[in-house]
């Protein structure tokens, strides 16, 4: 199968501490690739940020981007675990349109 590129936006907690909501972010890299992704680059942390609404009762998050390379489905299992973790407010993962993944430099050489 080919590697699909991928956008995977996660927001962490924001009643967590900075070191903590940074290690968290490193543990989620770590899982990406136990599931069979690549994170390509680093990640792009953009800190705690306000909500402009309350998102299960809470105010504020740290949000963090990455640029993933995976099989199809590799992730299902990682997103059923980021669906259930106490400390995700929310996330996404969708998949790049080729020029977008060419423009950022994911695509993989035959």
């Amino acid at each position: 199968m080919a590697l699909r590129a991928y956008e995977l936006g996660i927001i962490i907690a924001g009643e967590l501490e900075e070191p903590a909501a940074a290690d968290r972010q490193k543990t989620l890299a770590q899982q990406v690739a136990a599931a069979g992704g690549t994170i390509v680059g680093t990640a792009d942390w953009w800190g705690r940020r306000r909500f402009a609404y309350p998102i299960e009762k809470k105010w504020e998050g740290y949000y963090v981007f990455y640029n993933v390379l995976a099989e199809g489905g590799a992730l299902d299992d990682f997103e059923r675990q980021l669906r259930i973790a106490d400390d995700i407010v929310r996330h996404v993962l969708f998949r790049l349109p080729d020029s977008e993944a060419k423009r950022r430099g994911m695509t993989q050489a035959a």
